[in-house]
């Protein structure tokens, strides 16, 4: 059987004396789209950034594809690298697509989505420039790849990185609340281009408000309560039919 795209095991992250994590575990196969859900200061952004080392977990494993991170404790009692070659290699195999773009102000879109693939994995000019124009006629946008990230709309520049996560062909993307930074008018444009991808069996974690959009793209939710899973189930199974009190509130306060 095919190990997991990504496996999280009894993650735990805190913050000084603030657990912010308490022990989440979430496996996600190739194809899966999960949603986590939760109120805010539940853990959900900080779960995503611990899977891809932005952060520094405390505790607990990360399986990429079945292969685990090597980690050690670092001198704030925090997990870092042991070995970051591995965990370089690892980390490209994890897309990661931020509330506020952070796309290079002072390079071309063109050029944001090229530069890790010719620097980290290594590709030709030539063919990362035919990678990227691929992506960004994907993502609808290919007549801005030489405007500048100002010159976009926040819809654009979502999309443009969206475009550059791709090029990087990760096993998992990883979104943390990517249409939280946009006028309302912005985001069903950045909803289509994540549905698409879910319809072509792209691995997807998503942190996201969007309640609606989150029931008809998962194949799974997670909800989060104070850094734990408390409920975790199909979306019918956990949108209708909730066990936990705390899910079911929230629930009935997005209807």
């Amino acid at each position: 059987m095919t190990p997991p795209a990504l496996e999280v095991r009894d993650l735990h992250k805190r913050y000084g004396d603030l657990e912010v994590l308490k022990g989440v575990n979430l496996t996600a196969r190739d194809g899966d789209v999960i949603s986590i859900l939760g109120t805010s200061g539940s853990g959900k952004s900080t779960l995503l950034r611990c899977i891809n080392l932005l952060e520094n977990p405390h505790q607990g494993q990360i399986l990429v594809a079945g292969e685990e991170m090597k980690l050690k404790p670092g001198r704030d009692g925090a997990l870092v690298a042991a070995d970051n070659k591995q965990i370089n290699r690892l980390r490209a195999n994890i897309g990661f697509v931020f509330q506020n773009f952070n796309l290079w102000p002072h390079m071309s879109i063109l050029d944001n989505i090229i530069e890790a693939p010719r620097r980290v994995l290594g590709h030709r000019k030539a063919d990362a420039i035919a990678a990227a124009e691929l992506f960004l006629e994907k993502v609808g946008i290919a007549d801005k790849r030489h405007a500048f990230p100002a010159q976009l709309s926040g819809g654009q520049q979502q999309r443009a990185a969206i475009a550059r996560t791709l090029a990087m062909q990760p096993r998992v993307i990883l979104f943390d609340e990517p249409t939280s930074a946009l006028d309302p008018e912005m985001v069903q444009e950045v909803l289509s281009v994540i549905r698409a991808l879910a319809d072509e069996g792209r691995t997807m974690l998503l942190v996201t408000h969007e309640m609606g959009f989150a029931r008809n793209v998962s194949s799974q939710i997670v909800f989060l309560h104070q850094g734990q899973v408390e409920e975790i189930g199909t979306p019918e199974q956990v949108f209708d039919n909730p066990v936990s009190e705390r899910c079911k509130q929230f629930m009935s306060s997005h209807r």
